[in-house]
């Protein structure tokens, strides 16, 4: 399977056109915990490797994530493996016995809203970097993920979407505080 994935950025007028427009699913907090691979630098090659922890409506959720390298121009469409872990203290705890360093955490505040089956899109205040919209679906084939960017961009861009931004959070985020350190 394949994800396919836009993200914009969004603002306080992007937000409310989504919580009118679709079906509120729900609010989760996410704790996205990053590791760096010990004989690869996923910078370099595009990849990821993180623990998500999501809490909402008073449950938890815990998840290994793999994302491979983005395999298309203009989303963020990868490979991407998740399974769900139930310790996430054990799981840090492996991965650190095989040599993975963690990186960076990041935390983010999500609405989720239903946009039609199989698709949904999200409102992310992240953590020091601000607000942003994305929105996902996934396609088993290779061969469709054009038409699934299409149709997906097209949804942002009718509740005004401009600018789109194809680099995940973690590199976002480590692009800034880099910024920061120089000046």
């Amino acid at each position: 399977m394949y994800e396919v994935e836009l993200k914009g950025y969004a603002n306080d007028e992007i937000f409310e056109r989504v919580r009118e427009k679709f079906e509120f699913m729900r609010r989760e907090i996410h704790e996205d915990i990053y590791y760096q691979h010990p004989c690869r630098d996923f910078s370099k090659t595009d990849e990821a490797l993180r623990i998500r922890i999501k809490r909402f409506n008073g449950h938890f959720e815990a998840f290994l994530t793999y994302k491979g390298p983005k395999i298309d121009e203009r989303s963020k469409t990868r490979l991407e493996i998740e399974v769900e872990i139930d310790d996430v203290d054990k799981y840090s705890q492996l991965l650190e016995l095989l040599g993975f360093r963690e990186i960076l955490t990041i935390t983010k505040t999500r609405e989720k809203y239903y946009v039609e089956k199989g698709v949904t899109i999200t409102l992310d205040d992240v953590e020091g970097l601000g607000k942003f919209v994305e929105i996902e679906t996934l396609v088993k084939n290779e061969e469709e993920i054009p038409q699934a960017v299409e149709k997906l961009e097209a949804i942002l861009r009718e509740i005004g979407v401009e600018q789109f931004e194809r680099r995940s959070y973690l590199e976002l985020l480590v692009e800034k505080l880099e910024r920061s350190r120089h000046t």
